[in-house]
């Protein structure tokens, strides 16, 4: 607001980012540095908003009990994966964003077909957040699960909940549609509040931010993917594979999220 002493917005998920920006607690930046920085899909026209680094959305599958080492989200949908899949809410923006991506590339009709058919795969109502969709794995409860790459490098370094490091290590990272349009991505970005107070220094933040080094740096701590080229993902994201991403601009995502919310509740999802 309009008291607020915050100069930068850092948050995850393009549905969080439009959140701001629709609240109106944003303001449009041009910068020619971030803009050289960030591609042209993983940020705001008008400069609302940027993304500075990236999250896949994929399957990861038990070690022991699934031999394939490729999927499609499509296949998802497939009868031989009954009562073998585990996933968080269909409601979390997370699963909203893949859900958007997947309208954005194949229309609401096969969207809705694809949600029922994924849906009769459950092995259990979608419950709790990403590491226990791990844990369903590692239980036994099911084989397959969808979740963000990150989370699995935070299981693996959890020293906290050293059981969290059993979980990741019983599961592989399938990337989804390698050999079609390729993974779902979301990001993790910023945005320059309306109110900045120090609006000059906020600017040079952002441009900070948006370098190949400070993108590395925050890859590095997060477990993501740097949108820049020129950067690298930390050496345990590379361990689960090579991402090749949807090109699909992070607006068309932002677009479908209320007709993908919408088809969740169409097909009963969480029920």
């Amino acid at each position: 607001g309009r008291n607020s002493p915050a100069d930068v917005i850092l948050t995850v998920d393009i549905g969080r980012l439009m959140e701001v920006m629709e609240g109106g607690v944003t303001q449009p930046v041009i910068s020619e540095t971030i803009n050289a920085n960030i591609a042209e899909q993983y940020r705001d026209p008008d400069g609302n908003w940027f993304g500075l680094t990236l999250r896949a959305r994929v399957v990861l599958a038990s070690k022991d009990r699934v031999e394939q080492d490729n999927i499609t989200y499509a296949e998802l949908a497939d009868p031989k994966w009954n009562d073998r899949i585990c996933i968080r809410s269909g409601q979390h923006p997370y699963n909203i964003a893949l859900f958007a991506s997947v309208i954005a590339n194949e229309g609401e009709e096969a969207a809705k077909e694809w949600l029922i058919g994924l849906k009769n795969n459950l092995a259990r109502s979608p419950v709790g957040n990403d590491r226990a969709q791990v844990q369903g794995i590692y239980s036994g409860e099911c084989d397959l699960a969808i979740g963000y790459t990150y989370y699995m490098g935070l299981m693996r370094t959890n020293e906290r909940n050293p059981e969290q490091k059993d979980w990741e290590e019983s599961v592989k990272v399938l990337f989804p549609n390698q050999n079609g349009r390729g993974t779902h991505v979301n990001i993790s970005g910023m945005a320059m509040a309306k109110n900045a107070p120090n609006r000059e220094n906020a600017l040079v933040l952002m441009e900070f931010l948006s370098s190949p080094k400070a993108q590395e740096i925050y890859a590095e701590q997060v477990f993501e993917y740097p949108i820049s080229p020129d950067a690298q993902p930390s050496e345990i994201t590379k361990s689960y594979g090579e991402l090749i991403a949807d090109p699909l601009p992070i607006t068309e995502i932002a677009r479908w999220r209320a007709a993908a919310s919408l088809l969740v509740d169409q097909v009963g999802f969480n029920d």
